[in-house]
């Protein structure tokens, strides 16, 4: 698969011990980091010495050189190190880093066998078509290919396509001897918003709930994922449509301290997104009980049972459809703002709940419907 090559090029490295002197890992994807420390601890580091052999460093508290004098050092106590170097960007920044740069080509002329440096390039964002990547994203991944890719192999993990996304999760399952449905496939990637970290734990828990039966249905992605993501977001999506501002950003703070947070912050605003569309199909069909809201919503886009009467009275505290529709492109803008690389994703959700909490103004309606067209 496209999206797991460079994942699967340095495990492949990993197992063969024909590793570069360096890496660097370019993208905030941070399934494939996981997936690549754990190729690392598993056939590079025994377990007895994994705390004097694996340094967690980050530039943005201690200098470079520092770190490179450290690798050039043997220990006595670890066979083999491996530095995974954070806070890249603070290469980049205003300034002369001439000095940082000479260091780095000095270290690699004799570079130490025995360790490895991993530089952890994730302030850059690489959509699943690399076409399609910000500008200042991509000005930033060419000045580290000019830099540190002269001396590193740069690997280069981008957001998953989808379809790769639905094909690794069967194949996963079917390793661990579950089929997993196709179409429950890909309800969980949608529904997560194609966060694989979020994929990968959910579908271990689907794996141990579904047990003996050996196989996963669309059903039991909606009774056990979507079930359990949603019970909070209809308490938070309960207090926006009672435009309760305070207890909305009360729920919002109590979602981002739990699970992954800031991280799964895509998956959140999906998941206020399907309660919206949800909420808008209620309305236009002026549901008015359970029993018609399952002939409304069709499969794959239903609501688990406990919430059924609770959407129902959210859809109808709306006056208009258009209450909805704006609601909707405001949470459109708040995806487009988490994927392009934001300085806080805390901050856009929260303006979001603000903004989804406050009564729509004239020309803030007529703005957003000439900006977001459905």
């Amino acid at each position: 698969m496209r999206s797991f090559a460079a994942s699967d090029r340095f495990v492949a490295d990993v197992q063969a011990r024909k590793l570069k002197p360096g890496y660097v890992f370019v993208g905030d994807e941070a399934f494939f980091r996981k997936r690549c420390r754990d190729a690392v601890l598993q056939h590079l580091i025994p377990e007895d010495v994994r705390e004097l052999s694996i340094y967690e460093m980050d530039l943005a508290e201690t200098d470079l050189q520092q770190i490179l004098d450290r690798a050039r050092t043997p220990s006595l106590m670890a066979p083999f190190q491996v530095f995974f170097i954070r806070g890249v960007k603070n290469l980049y920044t205003r300034g002369k880093h001439d000095e940082e740069f000479a260091a780095v080509a000095e270290y690699f002329e004799n570079p130490n066998p025995a360790a490895l440096l991993i530089f952890v390039a994730d302030h850059i964002s690489i959509p699943a078509d690399a076409r399609r990547m910000e500008l200042q994203d991509r000005d930033r991944y060419e000045r580290i290919r000019q830099t540190l890719g002269e001396y590193c192999s740069v690997l280069e993990f981008a957001r998953v396509d989808e379809s790769d996304a639905v094909k690794w999760a069967i194949d996963t399952a079917a390793a661990e001897q579950v089929k997993l449905d196709t179409d429950a496939a890909r309800e969980l990637v949608d529904s997560l918003g194609g966060d694989m970290m979020m994929i990968a734990n959910e579908l271990e828990k689907l794996t141990v709930y579904v047990g003996d039966k050996k196989r996963i249905t669309l059903g039991d992605i909606e009774t056990l994922v979507l079930a359990a993501k949603q019970r909070s977001f209809y308490e938070l999506t309960d207090a926006i449509s009672a435009r309760d501002r305070t207890r909305a950003l009360v729920v919002l703070d109590a979602i981002l301290s739990s699970g992954d947070g800031e991280e799964a912050a895509i998956g959140h605003v999906y998941m206020l997104s399907r309660t919206f569309r949800q909420m808008l199909v209620i309305f236009e069909r002026n549901v008015r009980d359970s029993r018609a809201l399952w002939q409304a919503l069709w499969q794959g886009f239903r609501v688990p049972p406990f919430a059924a009467e609770d959407i129902i009275r959210q859809a109808r505290r709306y006056k208009s459809r258009r209450e909805l529709t704006v609601a909707i492109r405001r949470i459109a803008r708040a995806d487009f703002a988490l994927r392009s690389n934001p300085v806080s994703k805390r901050l856009v959700l929260e303006n979001l709940v603000l903004d989804l909490t406050a009564e729509p103004k004239p020309q803030e309606v007529a703005w957003l419907q000439e900006q977001l067209p459905v």
